[in-house]
């Protein structure tokens, strides 16, 4: 192996043997807090952290929630404060709801039956619990 990537044609191994002069310390820019934030940080070739861009929303506080000019919608459909704020903090819950009766499993289908679901979009796996289930009502399962 020649130390050469073929994606940019760069001479790694001449890279790796360089040994930085002290008059080169100029031209390296001096890293920033923000830089080393959003810098990937691998160990061994392995993803450890990925870097994050910049988040410019400011930090919500939950007095934004009530205040008194607040318009509240779901889509289009405006709605009461009550039912935007019930809304907004089911969508802060994480996972699933409780009490749910859905099993995970691994299961294999044919190609052509998950790419029919898939071209759905999302909420394709719904769609094919609903077909199961409709499938369960005109037959009996095997006992």
């Amino acid at each position: 192996m020649n130390g050469k990537s073929p994606a940019s044609g760069t001479d790694w191994s001449k890279v790796d043997a360089h040994i930085i002069q002290p008059e080169e310390y100029e031209e390296l820019p001096e890293w920033t807090d923000a830089m080393f934030e959003a810098a990937e940080v691998r160990e061994g070739g392995k993803l450890v952290r990925r870097g994050r861009p910049p988040d410019d929303a400011p930090e919500l506080t939950g007095k934004e929630m009530d205040r008194p000019d607040a318009v509240w919608s779901i889509g289009e459909r405006a709605v009461s404060p009550e039912e935007g704020k019930a809304a907004f903090r089911a969508a802060l819950r994480k996972g699933r709801p409780p009490g749910g009766k859905k099993v995970s499993t691994t299961v294999r289908f044919d190609a052509a039956v998950l790419e029919a679901f898939r071209a759905g979009g999302k909420g394709w796996q719904t769609r094919m619990n609903d077909a199961l289930r409709e499938w369960l009502k005109e037959h009996s399962p095997a006992a």
